[in-house]
């Protein structure tokens, strides 16, 4: 019996021996932890950017778009010193390259080279798979590309006033050629409409170059063209330019007047471009690439190339970046829908 107690009494202390060491293992280890310094999540990953960054382009290559995309993806890649990778994913007018942009993540490694089509009229027309506003981060705008509304000479038609009010006197007979349903000349003159309060007889073609070689041989008299496209036309008087769709005047047609200045206040259509990342990056992330792309784009080499392709440069910070596409995603879904084209 004694010894039976002995023994319990012995191990009884022996645990408590043993509890007593762990506690002041554990004590010291974690007294051990705090004495050193603290490093968030944030600050334990590599600095952005430590690897190559995708650059989507939702076009074919060899288009403007790509060609912008390649110009300032060499110049990115040159200031951040990490490669800039352009990437063509083209296909269903644009969504493709923006759907897989918009589920990649959200890390600032998959950028998109995003347009008017990507971002506003694309998902206004048709069921693409992704929000055009939700889904994407602004990151910052590259540049614009404005329309003209030209005329065959022999329309005798050589104002904004002039097509009005012809259109008011014999609703849906004046008609205006484009590239075809859905694209951002065909949409202007719907907004045109809109605006003017008057109705007017689309006629599409399967690409600008078609429509412009009819509206020079008289077929029909309108287009909404790019002023690149038309600028030598217009030069060489073989088409009138009416007004231009920026909300300044052109600097390339100073004599023409805005939309604006022609009795639409407002009214402004232009063919852009910017980039855009997946919803959630970081926003020292975001405005590390705003600034790098906004020095880009400042700079007298890169303002004469744009100048060259018939961009105006755009600069904006990205909060100011993302007001401008939901303004613009907004005016297209209510054009889109007004026109009565928005997908069933």
């Amino acid at each position: 019996m004694t010894m039976t107690m002995t023994m319990t009494m012995t191990k009884s202390a022996s645990a408590r021996g043993g509890t007593l060491r762990r506690r002041a293992f554990v004590v010291a280890t974690i007294a051990g932890l705090a004495a050193l310094p603290f490093v968030s999540p944030v600050e334990a990953q590599p600095a952005y950017p430590s690897h190559a960054i995708t650059l989507v382009v939702p076009y074919p290559a060899g288009g403007s778009a790509d060609v912008l995309a390649r110009a300032i993806g060499q110049r990115l890649g040159e200031r951040l010193h990490q490669a800039v990778v352009v990437e063509n994913h083209a296909g269903a007018a644009t969504a493709i390259g923006a759907r897989d942009v918009a589920r990649a993540a959200p890390d600032g490694y998959t950028l998109l080279l995003g347009t008017v089509s990507s971002q506003a009229i694309n998902p206004a027309m048709n069921k693409v798979g992704y929000d055009p506003v939700a889904d994407f981060t602004a990151i910052a705008p590259i540049g614009s590309i404005p329309f003209v509304l030209v005329a065959n000479p022999q329309a005798h038609l050589d104002s904004v006033a002039d097509v009005i009010a012809r259109a008011k006197a014999k609703p849906g007979e004046l008609s205006y050629a484009s590239a075809g349903i859905g694209t951002s000349n065909h949409l202007a003159g719907e907004l045109f409409a809109s605006d003017a309060h008057i109705k007017m007889l689309h006629v599409p073609y399967k690409g600008s170059a078609p429509a412009l070689t009819d509206v020079l041989a008289g077929h029909v008299p309108l287009m909404f063209d790019l002023q690149a496209t038309s600028l030598a036309h217009v030069r060489a008087g073989r088409l009138k330019a009416l007004a231009v769709t920026s909300p300044q005047r052109s600097e390339l047609l100073p004599d023409v007047p805005t939309m604006s200045e022609s009795g639409l206040p407002g009214y402004e259509v232009s063919a852009w471009f910017g980039v855009f990342a997946p919803a959630g990056v970081p926003k020292p992330i975001v405005e590390k690439l705003n600034a790098e792309i906004s020095a880009i784009i400042s700079s007298p080499e890169m303002k004469k190339r744009l100048q060259d392709l018939g961009v105006s440069a755009d600069v904006a910070t990205a909060p100011e970046y993302a007001a401008f596409v939901r303004r613009e995603a907004a005016k297209w879904a209510a054009t889109v829908k007004s026109a009565g084209l928005a997908p069933s």
